[in-house]
């Protein structure tokens, strides 16, 4: 793939921009495997990305890059080709390292959530429109299942997963991929994946759960 060969600037901490000590090197943790990975996990926004977060329900691991570790462990166990593969190693880089960034993102008012927040950051460094779709749209699947078992609306869920088809269309199952490998880490209820995958029948993909083995 030529998605993913934009260079990313050597990391270089400005004084003011470096995170708090003591900050965990999460490198040699999370293992990247192409110089575009190494070098975006040492970006400074990724640094102090990566090193955000306390436990809590969803996440006992509490900080984002040990969440990422869980997510690359259930990205090995697919059987996905390597284009595939690849836009999801980078989406599990990407896709909660700027929760940091909510609480001081707003837009009329309301919080930027963290996911359009890492688009904006990656568009900087990748043209891949699969992949910055999958990070920016990650929860996605977790709003509408929302919609449907908590606020009794099953037609609004519908039609978010409907909006969801109509934006990714051929890359839907890309974000089932990524949905599960997302939700099969910490202590996450498995509430939404498998409502998902009960779901996806009626856009003509069939089992899906086929795709992850």
């Amino acid at each position: 793939m030529t998605a993913f060969t934009q260079e990313v600037p050597p990391p270089l901490f400005a004084v003011g921009n470096a995170p708090p000590l003591p900050v965990i090197d999460f490198v040699p943790l999370l293992k990247p495997e192409t110089k575009f990975e190494e070098n975006l996990l040492r970006q400074p926004e990724f640094i102090k990305g990566l090193n955000w977060g306390i436990p809590r329900f969803g996440h006992p691991e509490g900080k984002v890059g040990y969440h990422i570790r869980e997510v690359l462990d259930n990205i090995d166990l697919l059987n996905a080709d390597p284009a595939t593969r690849q836009r999801l190693r980078i989406a599990a880089m990407a896709h909660d390292t700027f929760k940091y960034k909510e609480s001081e993102s707003t837009a009329n008012g309301k919080r930027i959530n963290h996911g359009l927040l890492a688009r904006r950051y990656m568009e900087r460094h990748t043209d891949d429109g699969p992949t910055l779709d999958l990070i920016e749209l990650h929860d996605e699947i977790y709003f509408a299942w929302r919609h449907d078992a908590l606020h009794g609306k099953p037609k609004e869920a519908i039609k978010r997963l409907d909006q969801l088809n109509d934006r990714v269309r051929a890359d839907l199952k890309l974000h089932y991929l990524f949905f599960r490998c997302d939700t099969l880490t910490g202590d996450k209820i498995q509430a939404p994946r498998i409502w998902f995958e009960q779901k996806m029948a009626g856009y003509g993909i069939g089992d899906i759960r086929k795709l992850a083995g």
